[in-house]
């Protein structure tokens, strides 16, 4: 296996007597689309928060592309190259679709903001954007105020900002949550695009959605590890299936 480009060693995170990540550890590749799903309360988000700084973690080590980032603060690790999206929205709403993602490609340059008039006309951050608003099919939108879009365009316009700053790993949380099936499939197709493109560790509910994406899947129950692997190895794993597949398929089934 390559070299991964995120490394977690024995994450543990407590909240009072709640246990969110026991001894968690978990590799990420270069290159793959590295799924983490579990059931509710098993600890994903909180991964997510310790991976890009909104909380460190009590014990354990994060490793990036070599470097250990268990103590840099989060907009650093923006720096370095791990970009997040969905978790919070983070849109201007009455910015137009291009302005939006101007203004993460501005912040990701590091600029003041104090010629933000000239911005559209500023080919070094136009470009980008533009770029970034192809890839998730809103080029057409692109001076349309952002209120106008629907959940679905939201979550595509949140992956085109993160895009935008031209992530080393994109980590995201729930991006198909509140979407229909057109939207949904339409995000997975999107997805599918960037494999092999960006590194990317996704959490996400809709099993259709990981089963289709994913190179690895590693499951979480109750912040513990049970199990990581293709995602035959995972269907087949009968552990995964007691604790959640079984769970899903009673759900969706």
């Amino acid at each position: 296996m390559a070299e991964p480009l995120l490394q977690v060693d024995n994450l543990s995170k407590n909240f009072g007597g709640i246990r969110a990540s026991d001894a968690l550890s978990l590799e990420v590749v270069r290159g793959e689309l590295h799924a983490v799903i579990g059931p509710n309360g098993a600890g994903k988000t909180t991964l997510i928060s310790q991976l890009t700084g909104l909380l460190h973690p009590d014990a354990g080590a994060i490793r990036f592309d070599g470097q250990d980032i268990t103590q840099v603060p989060a907009y650093q690790r923006s720096l370095l190259g791990l970009a997040r999206s969905f978790q919070i929205t983070s849109l201007f709403l009455d910015l137009s679709v291009l302005d939006n993602v101007l203004l993460a490609v501005q912040a990701h340059q590091g600029h003041s903001f104090h010629f933000w008039k000239n911005a559209r006309r500023d080919r070094d951050l136009r470009d980008p954007a533009m770029a970034a608003l192809k890839r998730v099919g809103l080029t057409e939108r692109a001076m349309q105020p952002a209120f106008r879009l629907n959940h679905g365009d939201h979550r595509q316009l949140e992956l085109a900002m993160a895009l935008a700053a031209n992530p080393r790993l994109l980590l995201l949380d729930e991006p198909m949550a509140g979407m229909g099936p057109e939207q949904s499939a339409r995000m997975v197709e999107m997805l599918r695009a960037l494999k092999g493109e960006v590194t990317i560790l996704l959490v996400e509910h809709d099993m259709e959605a990981v089963f289709a994406l994913a190179d690895r899947i590693t499951v979480l129950v109750y912040g513990r590890v049970i199990a990581t692997g293709t995602p035959q190895e995972i269907r087949a794993n009968a552990q995964v299936r007691e604790a959640y597949l079984g769970e899903q398929e009673a759900t969706h089934g």
